[in-house]
């Protein structure tokens, strides 16, 4: 049976999308667990607010401009991640944002952007940090996907090619990465509350919400809390090395039936 070191007791992160919803609260849960964080977003305001709650609990954060969409900008995020706390033995890429529109009615040069954001942007992120990892023989890279990969959804036409190449492209570094200590790990979350798709008016919202009911996609009308999902993510990356959790999924549960809960 092989033998595998253990995590170092210092783990810093990096967090991109980081100023609200599923980062903001990923960020939180690391640090809570005594990880210095680096937490990048283009709203830099508003990841300094989240900086600053944690540093005030007692952890280390440091807030930086990032913007997934250009090269010299992921690379100053990481330079001054690094700089600031050491070498980046935690990724998660989670930026992104979301449309309603039907695929043939996407004007190309928004659906061009949806894919430079959630899917290059990853990849200037893992191009950035990933090679420090396996030249260190260690790191998790955890990448937020999403239920849209194996259960498409209509009306977002293209956010679900965008996280399916997101999930391809973590499938395919688990091949490549296999022997090299790094660990490339799937979080993909249901249906969450997060600030993405909040400000559809109802001219998207509704035809939206008919076609998903349509689709069978409205079961119950509960959604995931971010912290769900950061909680995922601190699951994925605290298993001990020597086991790799290469997908987790999760979904929001149900609230109880009336029989159910006459029978408690």
């Amino acid at each position: 049976m092989p033998t595998f070191e253990p995590h170092p007791d210092y783990r810093p992160v990096l967090v991109s999308g980081a100023s609200s919803g599923i980062g903001a609260s990923t960020a939180r849960t690391l640090a809570a667990a005594g990880h210095p964080v680096a937490l990048g977003a283009r709203r830099i305001a508003a990841c300094e607010e989240v900086a600053e709650s944690i540093r005030a609990e007692g952890g280390q954060a440091l807030a930086h401009k990032l913007d997934v969409g250009d090269a010299a900008s992921v690379r100053e995020f990481v330079d001054a991640a690094q700089e600031a706390h050491g070498p980046t033995e935690i990724l998660v890429s989670g930026a992104g944002d979301l449309d309603a529109a039907l695929i043939h009615e996407l004007d190309p040069e928004d659906f061009a952007h949806h894919l430079n954001v959630h899917l290059v942007g990853t990849h200037r992120l893992v191009s950035a940090v990933v090679p420090g990892m396996v030249r260190r023989g260690r790191g998790d890279v955890v990448v937020i996907g999403s239920d849209v990969v194996p259960s498409p959804r209509p009306r977002v036409g293209s956010y679900v090619p965008a996280k399916s190449g997101v999930e391809a492209m973590a499938r395919t570094m688990q091949m490549e990465l296999e022997g090299t200590g790094v660990r490339a790990s799937i979080v993909r979350p249901g249906p969450t509350q997060t600030a993405m798709g909040m400000d559809f008016g109802e001219e998207k919202a509704g035809p939206l919400l008919e076609d998903w009911m349509h689709w069978g996609f409205a079961r119950h009308p509960y959604f995931l809390r971010p912290s769900d999902i950061a909680a995922a993510v601190s699951t994925v990356v605290s298993v001990p090395r020597g086991a790799h959790v290469a997908l987790m999924e999760v979904q929001p549960e149900a609230p109880l039936t009336k029989e159910a809960h006459d029978a408690s």
